[in-house]
């Protein structure tokens, strides 16, 4: 092998190597996820003999609601799922219809492109909390739903305990729904629907009723389905500098094998044309 071929060879191996790099560092800085928007607190570890400090968000607590269809149901029955979730009462006359079929809309334009002639896309689900569990009954939600032709396999309607729902909603998710006290059907309540990611942290809230607004919805959406999962470690975690290190030491083993090679072959041929 020539020392051109040799060259040729290295540099054929190291060209996809260089090129994941660049592309991983290039890809992670343009792409802006959707940022987490409820914090706890810091942690300090140690990460390569450095201290780091992380920040722990807020985790939405576990629940135990009924839906339209009287099954009880939790976070956990949504376990990998990106959530949209919003808060609503049937007897409501101003936004919550508006806002129950600006959901249907939503629910519509995402669809599952794995499977021709699949309409549920398995990577989300909807979630809509009453804030008048008193009134809406798992009936009284049956008939809500076949209003407006809601698809319980991926978007239920909860009713039950009353401090749970309104602890989940100003407690939990801080967007500050307030019990209107005296103001017989008069809830005031937010139109903002809650991004939930597959780790239940909230990633974003948006105006459900502007259409700018869910078009962003529907973006940040995307990217969290393509976002990894920290929690979970893949093989390769933390072993791609090992692997470069080792890739390149092959690389010198074979160059030093192959000039070994070239220098017996040379010392062998004056051996031969003596003969």
């Amino acid at each position: 092998m020539t020392k051109t071929a040799l060259y040729a060879l290295i540099l054929a191996l190291l060209i996809p190597l260089v090129s994941y790099f660049i592309v991983k560092r290039t890809s992670e800085s343009a792409v802006q996820m959707p940022h987490h928007y409820l914090f706890d607190s810091t942690t300090t570890v140690i990460k390569n003999g450095k201290e780091v400090v992380d920040s722990v968000w807020h985790r939405l607590p576990e629940f135990s609601l009924t839906n339209q269809l009287g099954q009880q149901v939790s976070w956990k029955d949504m376990h990998g799922k990106v959530i949209v979730a919003d808060f609503f009462f049937t007897h409501c006359p101003t936004i919550c219809p508006a806002l129950t079929k600006s959901m249907k809309r939503f629910q519509d334009g995402v669809t599952n492109n794995k499977r021709v002639g699949d309409n549920i896309a398995d990577f989300l689900h909807l979630v809509s909390f009453s804030i008048d569990p008193e009134r809406d009954s798992v009936e009284r939600l049956k008939m809500w739903a076949d209003r407006f032709q809601v698809n319980p396999d991926q978007w239920w309607l909860l009713t039950g305990p009353k401090k749970e729902i309104y602890d989940m909603s100003i407690k939990e998710m801080k967007i500050g729904i307030v019990d209107g006290k005296g103001i017989d059907t008069n809830f005031i309540h937010t139109d903002y629907f809650v991004l939930i990611d597959t780790n239940r942290y909230v990633r974003g809230y948006y105006h459900g009723l502007d259409s700018a607004s869910m078009d962003r919805l529907s973006e940040d959406i995307i990217l969290l389905t393509l976002e990894k999962d920290r929690t979970k470690k893949s093989f390769l975690a933390g072993k791609l500098q090992l692997l470069a290190v080792v890739f390149l030491m092959a690389i010198g083993a074979v160059g030093i094998f192959l000039f070994i090679f070239r220098k017996k072959g040379a010392h062998a041929k004056p051996g031969l044309e003596k003969k």
